[in-house]
């Protein structure tokens, strides 16, 4: 081969792949719209599944809170504070899935 019919390969190869590059501009537009509405149908059942663990563990926590309360210890306020904050963080963050999401 010649260096002449080498760069005609070369400028042929080249063409065809931005033809190629051209010829899948709508393609992506759509993958992530696919990806989109696939993503929102799953927010809801997230957002319910982290309000249950919510509550499951608002009730061990309770029970805890509970137990040492009638054992008499003294610093359950440290129990109380964790084992609520704990249940404020799982509700916020099923609010915040919602609205992040636009659910």
């Amino acid at each position: 081969m010649t260096i002449k019919s080498k760069k005609l390969l070369l400028v042929a190869m080249l063409s065809s792949i931005v033809k190629a590059g051209f010829a899948q501009t709508g393609g992506g537009t759509t993958g992530i719209n696919a990806a989109t509405s696939s993503l929102t149908a799953y927010v809801d059942p997230v957002s319910t599944l982290t309000l249950a663990i919510g509550a499951v563990v608002g009730i061990i926590g309770g029970v805890r809170v509970y137990i040492k309360w009638n054992s008499g210890d003294q610093d359950i306020n440290k129990e109380i504070m964790g084992w609520g904050g704990s249940c404020l963080f799982l509700v916020l963050v099923s609010v915040v899935i919602k609205a992040f999401f636009g659910v």
